[in-house]
This record gives C-alpha cells, structure tokens and sequence, in this order.
C-alpha cells in the first residue's frame, strides 16, 4: 500500500494528505474497506498516532493525527472550542452567488426525525465559474459549474455537502446528497468518478508551543492574483504534491475557469 505524503511532522503531531477514498480508521460502516489512514501512517512513522478529528472517506487534503495523548487532548479541545480554521475546496453545480453564509442547522444523518438538530454555519466564496457547449441536461443548452472556497465554523457531519445541497448546489460526485445522472456526466468529462471536495489549508494552534500551524495541502492558494495562478497551473507540470492531489491540478484546475 502506498505511503502517506507527509505535510508536516515534530515531536507532537503528525499532517498527511489523506487520499480519497480512505477512511481515517476502521468503522463498522464499511466493513469492506482496507484503506485506513491510522494504521498505514503508524507503520510508517513507526509509532502510534491519535485522531483528533475526521475527513468523509471521499474527502481528500489536510488531515492532523497527535503523537501523545497530551497533544491529543489540547488538539481535540481546540477542535472543541472552534479555534481551529478549516478551509475546503468544493466542484460544485451550478453558478455560485459570489458569496453565501449558510445558518442551518443539521440532524445527524443516521438520526431518528424527532431527534434534535444542531446548528451549523459555513461560510462560502465563490472562487470561479465556468459553462461548457455541451449539456449534461437536455433542457439547458449547457452545463455550469463553479469552483467554492467553504469554510465551516462548526463541525457538523457532511456539514458542507449539505450546505451546498440545501442552496441548490451540491458538490460534483456527491453520491448521497448530489444528483446521479449529473454525477455520471462530470466523471466521463472529467476521467474519474469520486467527491470533488478537497481539505486545503488548516490553521490552528501547535499542542504544545501555542504557536500557529498554517498546513497546507498543496495546491496553490487562491490570492488577487488567481486568474494567473490558475493558468499558470494548467500549463506547467505537476507540483510536487500527493499523488491524489494530481486528480485537482490535471482535471478540475485545467477547467477553463473565469475567476470572479
């Protein structure tokens, strides 16, 4: 099994790209899965790692692991507290509004529907839009799609799929809260079928020094200067990034975007 791309890595904490389609340790939810992030990293490291917080099995990026238990603890409590600063990259239906804060509560998805909910918020940018000529629905003479930056403030299950679900704009390969034949359309284009979301950068205090962590994943951060960056991108090789990271920068960034 391939090794994980190491982000970042000190006597504390250990940050891995996860890819998609692992999960981040054994559930009894996909008992047929061999992927798990937990075991292939502490036979990598060596050593015992700690989760302090979860990705989707479809989501791919930054994901953080503790080396000790006092940093398990002061990592998983600075999750707690909201302290931490999560920001995703989402291939989304449609044309985003340049902007959206979703204030929507959410019920646990496995629970009962008198079961009470949770709020939930997510901040949402808009970071480009495209139409291509050809129609993925035969009452449009096209098909749209834009390119979101979400960051959410809590930490809800599948909170930004459904997020972006509930404003009509589910993620692209989102099986469960997206719409099947569009799905299909997009993995054809696009070669690969699998949830367009990606973890891209998480901020948040070292365990143990107090000292501010800016982890990236990889792909380059969208700044003023996007619509070069973005070009720049699609005409150069590959980065030096996760192998998993190549599905962004070969088939989704290459899109002919227009930067907003």
């Amino acid at each position: 099994m391939q090794p994980l791309h190491l982000l970042w890595r000190d006597e504390h904490l250990v940050a891995v790209y996860k890819p998609a389609g692992w999960l981040v340790h054994r559930t009894g939810l996909d008992a047929g899965e061999t992927r798990f992030v937990m075991r292939v990293l502490r036979d990598q490291i060596g050593q015992h790692v700690y989760p302090v917080h979860r990705l989707d099995k479809g989501t791919c990026g930054v994901l953080v692991m503790a080396l000790h238990p006092a940093a398990a603890r002061a990592l998983s409590q600075a999750f707690e507290h909201h302290t931490v600063r999560k920001r995703y990259l989402a291939l989304v239906r449609g044309w985003m509004p340049p902007a959206a804060e979703v204030d929507h509560a959410l019920r646990p998805d496995d629970a009962p529907p008198d079961a009470p909910v949770q709020s939930a918020h997510t901040s949402l940018r808009c970071l480009a839009r495209l139409e291509l000529p050809e129609a993925a629905d035969p009452r449009f003479p096209g098909t749209r799609a834009s390119l979101v930056q979400a960051e959410p403030t809590t930490g809800r299950r599948h909170q930004i799929r459904r997020h972006l679900k509930h404003l009509a704009h589910p993620i692209l390969g989102d099986a469960t809260h997206g719409k099947g034949p569009l799905n299909r359309w997009w993995a054809e284009r696009l070669g690969r079928q699998r949830l367009w979301l990606h973890a891209w950068h998480l901020g948040l205090p070292h365990p143990v020094t107090g000292e501010w962590l800016a982890l990236e994943s990889g792909l380059p951060p969208w700044t003023a200067a996007g619509p070069v960056t973005w070009l720049q991108l699609a005409a150069t090789p590959a980065i030096a990034v996760a192998s998993d990271a190549l599905d962004w920068q070969q088939r989704v960034l290459a899109l002919p975007w227009q930067p907003l």
